[in-house]
């Protein structure tokens, strides 16, 4: 940090950590925890093995495990290469209670409490690496309550998650804080998310930690406003389809994602995708930007041109632009941010083509239009965790795309980001070739341009 750190959690409080991306939010984290290298042992305890009482989960788009293959898996695509002895949800959340201690009727009402409140029974003989983002949020929340810590800290919980499932979330929090005594602090991106148990703020700014104030003193900047709930329909007359479904249904095992799906988007459209967590929205994505096989068993076109007709994945990819939480999580390589926005050129994940000046020139346009021109030579590991999905963001317009799909673009994005990020979209859309597929669970989140609508249901 900057500055000194002065920080005091009383007994009672819960704490939210706001400010900006890149403020220092996650260092200040780091330094509670004692996993910074800076200053490993700052930090004072009022109980004994900190280790055990404290808790920190972290939600920054890491999803699966640390490899390529488990991330090949995880986007559930080609789930007949899964191993059997691979860990179901229920198995491994069995194995977080049995380790966290005693077995108990009180601690199993809890652990049932859980399981009601975020619907997780249906999961548990589920695949842990098949879960969809939101699901996995919920398992890893479940997996730390077991432990029955005396301070959770939790960053950007709420992220992927559903209306519903929000709402579901802040009552079982509500109900910890109250009943069980456990402490929370969290760490926020959007500010009108702070829970009504939430005590204390504490603001984050330029490296520097501001004294903690009571909610009651604070004044939560303003936050954008929610988006008409109505769409008006654009004439289809003369309007060229860029995707068209018929009939599709995917199953697998016993499990059926999307049943019957007739979808039809035309050129210039601009088209909200939403649904519970699980309803088939990413599996949906996977069929348009080629990289479900399964597609080549359904009734899909794509750019006119009917799947399995001849044309290549690379065919298809080159019309798209597209950015979304499993593609945050696989970008491990710490490379400088424009070779990241440069890979976007070349359809790839890692950058296996040098880029010409020109491109060079192209990617630090887009990194300055989305405000972080001067991280173009910072490594990507080295940044927040905000100031990766602008230049994610960047990497899916560096190449003007024909088809735009944006799914959750303002994952852990402050509000003033937020914000830029939606007038970017309007105003690029403004062309009349663009099409756009934009995935949230926020009704505010949505873009004006929005006029047209999908609501996926869970089977």
């Amino acid at each position: 940090m900057a500055e000194p750190v002065n920080f005091t959690m009383e007994e009672g409080e819960h704490i939210a950590i706001i400010g900006r991306n890149g403020s220092g939010k996650s260092m200040f984290v780091d330094i509670l925890t004692g996993r910074h290298p800076a200053f490993p042992d700052m930090v004072e305890y009022g109980f004994d093995e900190p280790y055990n009482n404290l808790k920190h989960i972290s939600f920054r788009d890491t999803y699966g495990g640390d490899n390529d293959k488990t991330y090949f898996l995880q986007q559930r695509w080609n789930q007949m290469e899964i191993d059997e002895e691979t860990p179901t949800v229920g198995s491994k959340l069995e194995e977080a209670y049995k380790l966290a201690g005693e077995d108990t009727p009180e601690r199993r009402a809890l652990q049932q409490h859980i399981y009601e409140l975020f619907q997780l029974e249906p999961l548990l003989d589920k695949y842990i690496i098949l879960l969809s983002s939101g699901e996995l949020r919920k398992y890893k929340l479940a997996s730390s309550l077991f432990t029955n810590p005396k301070v959770l800290i939790m960053e950007n919980p709420f992220i992927g998650l559903d209306g519903k499932t929000r709402d579901q979330l802040k009552a079982l929090m509500d109900m910890l804080a109250k009943e069980q005594g456990l402490q929370m602090i969290l760490v926020l991106a959007k500010t009108d998310e702070i829970p009504d148990f939430i005590t204390h703020i504490v603001e984050v700014k330029d490296m520097k930690v501001l004294p903690k104030v009571e909610v009651s003193q604070w004044k939560p900047t303003t936050t954008e406003s929610a988006s008409s709930s109505s769409y008006p329909q654009t004439s289809d007359q003369g309007l060229s389809p860029v995707i068209e479904f018929r009939k599709v249904s995917i199953r697998y095992g016993e499990r059926t994602i999307l049943k019957d799906l007739d979808w039809t988007v035309r050129q210039g459209e601009h088209w909200s995708l939403s649904g519970q967590n699980g309803s088939g929205k990413s599996t949906l994505l996977s069929l348009v930007c080629a990289d479900n096989p399964q597609s080549y068993a359904c009734n899909i076109s794509l750019f006119g041109h009917k799947r399995g007709s001849g044309e290549s994945i690379w065919d298809i990819k080159r019309h798209i632009g597209y950015v979304s939480p499993e593609m945050h999580r696989s970008y491990k390589q710490n490379i400088p941010a424009i070779q990241i926005v440069a890979s976007g050129l070349k359809d790839s994940v890692g950058l296996y083509v040098r880029p010409t000046e020109a491109e060079k020139e192209q990617c630090r346009k887009w990194l300055n239009t989305f405000g972080v021109g001067e991280l173009a030579d910072r490594k990507f590991m080295e940044m927040s965790s905000g100031e990766q999905r602008l230049v994610l963001l960047a990497r899916a317009f560096v190449k003007e795309p024909d088809l735009l799909i944006l799914d959750e673009p303002l994952h852990g994005l402050d509000d003033i980001n937020r914000r830029m990020v939606k007038d970017l979209v309007d105003d690029y859309c403004k062309n009349p070739a663009v099409t756009l597929i934009y995935v949230t669970h926020y009704q505010e989140e949505l873009p004006h341009c929005i006029d047209h609508a999908l609501f996926l249901e869970r089977h």
